[in-house]
């Protein structure tokens, strides 16, 4: 485990701002929660600590190192989603290439994409 700190984190959509200026120190063994209505960035801030969302501006590390430009599988950290939509009949490649399929995107580009995003995210051994 490693501390995590956010200084001066913003996230805009857009001209749309979702987070303003979040700063917090979390201690290597910390317990931390976030707790806030729908829609207030508890997500997007979690999705910009895994480095699956870029920050609009501000600074995030995780232990010594800065990693606001760092690629999701180098950060070591791993996302539970409360509702996960996956579908226990499809292979992990399947799932990833569902929802392209579904835009009709042809079998070539949507296993290119997979690939690609499976790459990033270092899920090449479970495709």
């Amino acid at each position: 485990m490693a501390s995590v700190a956010i200084a001066d984190v913003y996230k805009s959509f857009g001209s749309v701002e979702i987070l303003h200026g979040v700063s917090v120190d979390i201690e290597d063994g910390e317990f931390v929660t976030l707790v806030g209505p729908s829609g207030c960035g508890k997500s997007t801030l979690l999705r910009m600590i895994a480095g699956l969302e870029k920050i609009s501006r501000g600074q995030i590390a995780i232990g010594e190192r800065v990693v606001n430009n760092v690629a999701p599988k180098e950060r070591d950290v791993a996302m539970v989603f409360q509702n996960y939509a996956l579908y226990p009949h499809m292979t992990v490649a399947e799932n990833m290439a569902f929802s392209l399929m579904l835009k009709g995107v042809s079998k070539a580009e949507s296993e290119a994409g997979v690939r690609r995003a499976a790459e990033i995210l270092g899920l090449v051994p479970l495709l």
